[in-house]
């Protein structure tokens, strides 16, 4: 688009263009407002379209006239910014939105395949589901396909994390928490009695906590976004904190709308 390389080519552009809609009382402010930008700037380009010869005005003041060579300009203009709009939409009607999947079965480049969600992965097979999409390459099963025109909705549900204080080590730390209540909050579940599928820490001491109770630690660094991440694509989180960095949790949770319940882990 050479037209609008130079430096301010657009803004006379812009301003030749208004004031060629032959506005008897177009002002330096009103084209200001128009094209945001300062009266300063419109004065100074304004005076600058003059000594050009695009506009005629009386003092360099309102009202202004296009001038015939001015017109040449703006319709000269016009086509090469249109010639590269045209050029950008179709660009953009050829360009495909991919989305990544993990492939449960050899798939091939034009495959219709239907997706699902399991442990918080989107899978992709030949099997009917609610959700399809194409395959844009040939991929090997349990590997990354690509694919485009995903269509329907994707049966997932929002999982829950269940938050469990624990003391700070100037209050005790792993020696005053109640190991005993954790193990039972992990082996019950979810207030719904689902069983968790991930195992979030944060802190020093829930480190501590967590490897004496023999679990895995499954997030451990950002854990309140994590967690709350896990939970949109549907896991179940049993989160361990030290302290006041459950305030941490709690924000993240309820701005992602997720359930969640907090326990105090202490003796």
């Amino acid at each position: 688009m050479k037209a609008f390389k130079k430096r301010g080519a657009l803004t006379h552009f812009q301003i030749l263009s208004e004031i060629s809609k032959q506005d008897p009382h177009l002002k330096q402010k009103d084209l200001a407002k128009t094209l945001g930008i300062t009266i300063q700037a419109v004065s100074e380009n304004i005076k600058t379209l003059i000594e050009l010869g695009y506009i005629t005005s009386k003092d360099g003041r309102s009202p202004y006239k296009i001038t015939q060579a001015g017109i040449d300009k703006v319709k000269k203009d016009a086509i090469s910014l249109r010639k590269y709009s045209d050029s950008v939409l179709e660009t953009m009607n050829h360009y495909k939105t991919i989305w990544p999947a993990i492939a449960k079965e050899d798939l091939y480049k034009d495959d219709i395949v239907g997706l699902y969600m399991d442990n918080g992965v989107l899978y992709a097979h030949k099997k009917e589901e609610n959700a399809t999409g194409v395959v844009l390459e040939d991929a090997e099963k349990d590997m990354d396909v690509s694919l485009t025109n995903l269509t329907g909705l994707i049966d997932m549900r929002v999982g829950e994390v269940t938050v469990i204080n624990v003391p700070t080590i100037k209050d005790g730390g792993s020696k005053t928490t109640d190991l005993n209540l954790i193990k039972n909050v992990y082996e019950k579940g979810t207030n719904t009695g689902e069983a968790f599928d991930k195992i979030a820490v944060a802190g020093t001491v829930s480190r501590a906590v967590v490897q004496k109770l023999g679990f895995s630690i499954d997030i451990e660094f950002a854990a309140p976004q994590a967690s709350a991440n896990a939970a949109r694509k549907g896991l179940n989180v049993l989160a361990v904190c030290v302290g006041d960095m459950s305030k941490a949790f709690t924000r993240e949770l309820e701005n992602e709308k997720i359930k969640y319940n907090i326990i105090d882990g202490g003796k």
